[in-house]
């Protein structure tokens, strides 16, 4: 939009991120800075790994967090179960330069 010189301003990107997630379309995850948005590439139920410092992303799968979702929730009479999980960290590249070896 800026290149075709029509301005836009951060709240209008923030709303239309907010209604893409509403929708679905997008994913919001809520982080020591703010909201994190981003489009997850799989379909079927995932966790993720996130880099504190530049934001990577990485899906994965949690099979071990499955099963000890549904056995937390039955063992407290909980069903029609959800979660998300997300595990924060300092991705190689940003360790690395953090080091001072990259």
């Amino acid at each position: 939009m800026r290149r075709s010189g029509d301005p836009i301003g951060l709240t209008t990107v923030y709303r239309h991120l907010a209604l893409l997630a509403e929708q679905g379309d997008a994913d919001v995850v809520a982080s020591e800075d703010g909201s994190l948005y981003r489009m997850c590439r799989g379909e079927e139920h995932h966790h993720h790994l996130i880099c504190r410092s530049c934001g990577r992303t990485e899906e994965i799968a949690g099979n071990a967090i499955e099963r000890w979702a549904r056995e937390v929730g039955e063992a407290h009479g909980f069903s029609d179960l959800d979660h998300t999980v997300e595990v924060f960290g300092t991705c190689r590249e940003c360790a690395a330069r953090a080091d001072g070896s990259a």
